[in-house]
């Protein structure tokens, strides 16, 4: 209440100076957020929505989340589960979608391997740890349809992306799973997917359309600012549509996306525009049946004690 309260003053504030209100994001700048982000700022999707985007550096997803918690931050990034799990637990969050990206699991190009049962008796790298949200998916897509106990009957190894990825690189792993941008990285060196997780998705009835990624306020914002809110989305959505539609526009933000050769540039821009979630509101039917296998498999330490959708998990445009 406090911290909503500390926002409702400065917007107060910023209304009596004729200024625009300030949306302070916290995220890890060299992350795929901040490509969109640069995308808004740059183009003036912010201001032409009523705000301006102040965005601020951390280390990773639980210092945003820190900072989102201790009133330093009115937005960060995180995959709704988190948020569906705070709203059970009493805490007032709301996800606008952003991405719907997902990766793969991927194997060497001198793999044998055809189905996910091939890999019995391999190793797996996993950035993410037990409860990433592909594994997950992947391993009831294995048991659903071959019967195939992907984590009983394979070795995993976690990690931290950069060193799944090296790793995988190297060929030390029968499979890899890793974020979205670095399986596009690890596509384009050559190795290729068994199985997308969005097929995977497919095939057991989930909707791969169903964003998981997503910018996380407060319920007090939507309440007593519902123009910021909404103006947020709205730049969201210009920066998508630029770069979904337009190539140059990739140009600007090369030097932030690390990649080292064409194919790489070219992949990142494919999985991002892949990413792209459709406009308007989310499925909460099929965001039901994705919490249910989540639930399932990821037990408590992924969601805790939630066992259905909490009302007003989503933004409703």
């Amino acid at each position: 209440m406090f911290k909503s309260l500390l926002f409702a003053l400065s917007l107060a504030t910023s209304a009596q100076a004729g200024d625009l209100a300030t949306l302070r994001i916290a995220t890890q700048v060299s992350g795929t957020v901040n490509w969109e982000l640069t995308t808004i700022t740059q183009n003036g999707f912010d201001t032409a929505n009523g705000f301006r985007l102040e965005v601020a550096d951390v280390a990773g997803g639980p210092a945003a989340q820190i900072a989102f918690e201790g009133g330093a931050a009115d937005v960060i990034v995180s995959d709704w589960l988190w948020v569906a799990r705070q709203r059970a637990e009493g805490r007032d969050y709301v996800f606008i979608p952003y991405s719907k990206a997902v990766g793969a699991l991927y194997v060497p190009a001198t793999s044998t391997a055809q189905t996910l049962p091939d890999l019995k008796g391999s190793q797996i790298g996993i950035a993410g740890g037990p409860v990433d949200k592909s594994w997950l998916i992947l391993r009831a897509y294995a048991q659903s349809q071959y019967g195939f106990d992907l984590a009983g009957q394979t070795s995993q190894v976690f990690g931290a992306p950069p060193l799944i990825y090296q790793t995988a690189l190297d060929g030390q792993f029968g499979g890899a799973i890793n974020f979205w941008h670095f399986g596009a990285k690890m596509q384009a060196a050559g190795l290729r997917p068994l199985v997308t997780v969005q097929e995977a998705a497919l095939a057991l009835g989930l909707n791969p359309d169903t964003p998981l990624l997503g910018y996380v306020v407060q319920g007090a914002l939507l309440r007593d600012h519902p123009d910021v809110a909404a103006g947020l989305a709205k730049a969201s959505r210009a920066a998508k549509a630029l770069l979904a539609s337009d190539d140059a526009a990739w140009q600007a933000l090369r030097p932030q996306m690390n990649a080292k050769s064409e194919a790489e540039f070219q992949a990142l821009i494919a999985g991002f525009r892949q990413g792209i979630p459709s406009a308007g509101a989310v499925d909460e039917a099929a965001a039901a049946k994705l919490l249910a296998v989540m639930a399932d498999l990821g037990g408590a330490e992924l969601v805790g004690n939630l066992k259905t959708l909490p009302a007003g998990t989503f933004y409703t445009p």
